[in-house]
């Protein structure tokens, strides 16, 4: 009786798990896990992030952080993805939904994701819902994030925690780049190659436009060709036509508006890891200028002060 109870409790379980995995997983079409599986480092030799190879529209992202930081300690950056939120994308089984967002922080070597232990309260409250991930076990210092709702994360916050030259002697005093991509919305190509049904369709065929009819989920165009020939597409209902019954069309013509409202961008900046000791020099060169000036401007009403007493004698 006991091991049935078990076997019961075993099967429940296993099909639990398999309905989360066919539902849970609703809004997510990024891929960045691919991108992860494929790709050695994301940024290729002539400075393209590989995102851009599946999310081909270009888009604007921008990325704030300070301009110098001291060695061991936590600091701030965000990535910013702006868009229009009241567009909606095709997904993967042709509905219309929300876009998602996704964003590759890569950091000069020896900076690493912040632990939880050293940071703020009030950062903590901004990561909330934000899951960041090192891109590979030996790539700590490029983080990964996404795809997690575009609705609530234009802002992505990056923790991050700046090494110590003192503990890593591949570590300098110096300035270091920091590349960013951001992408919203799917991408046109999937990592196999195939296109996504987010792109325009086109015409495989030159000829008139016979006839158009809804069958399920999608739209059957029937085209007669040149050649005399009827060939069929099919097209998901939810794409907005652009073509009417009767039309002459030429081939590799749009049959679609373009679907895609979402893309990819990159940008970059630099960062100063700064040495203490150079800011405890600088402020004690600034403190004795100050000194020195004012010994000056003293030491010249002083001397005033003793010619007025040679004029009055």
């Amino acid at each position: 009786m006991l091991v049935l109870i078990k076997k019961q409790q075993f099967f429940q379980i296993s099909i639990t798990f398999f309905l989360s995995l066919l539902l849970l997983p609703y809004n997510s079409f990024a891929f960045p896990i691919y991108a992860q599986q494929a790709y050695e480092s994301p940024r290729e030799a002539n400075g393209r992030i590989v995102c851009a190879n599946c999310h081909l529209a270009q888009r604007p992202t921008e990325f704030e952080a300070p301009s110098a930081i001291l060695p061991d300690s936590v600091f701030e950056t965000v990535v910013k993805i702006p868009y229009d939120t009241t567009k909606k994308q095709v997904l993967g089984n042709g509905q219309k939904g929300g876009l998602n967002v996704g964003a590759v922080v890569i950091l000069p070597d020896g900076f690493k994701l912040a632990p939880k232990t050293r940071l703020e309260e009030s950062l903590k409250a901004k990561m909330k819902g934000i899951y960041i991930t090192p891109y590979s076990p030996t790539k700590e210092n490029i983080l990964v994030v996404g795809p997690i709702s575009g609705d609530k994360y234009q802002e992505i916050p990056f923790p991050i925690l700046s090494p110590d030259p003192a503990k890593d002697k591949n570590v300098y005093f110096v300035k270091y780049p920091i590349y960013v991509g951001a992408n919203r919305g799917r991408g046109q190509v999937y990592p196999t190659g195939e296109k996504t049904n987010n792109n325009i369709f086109t015409s495989t065929t030159a000829g008139k436009v016979q006839e158009i009819k809804e069958n399920g989920k999608n739209i059957d165009i029937s085209i007669l060709s040149n050649t005399g020939d009827i060939k069929t597409q099919s097209i998901p209902k939810e794409l907005d036509l652009i073509v009417k019954t009767n039309q002459v069309i030429q081939q590799d013509e749009p049959l679609t508006l373009n679907p895609n409202v979402g893309g990819f961008g990159q940008t970059e900046t630099e960062i100063v890891l700064q040495d203490p000791n150079r800011i405890y020099g600088y402020v004690a060169f600034c403190f004795s200028i100050i000194i020195a000036q004012s010994m000056l401007v003293f030491k010249k009403k002083q001397f005033e002060k003793v010619q007025i007493a040679e004029l009055d004698f």
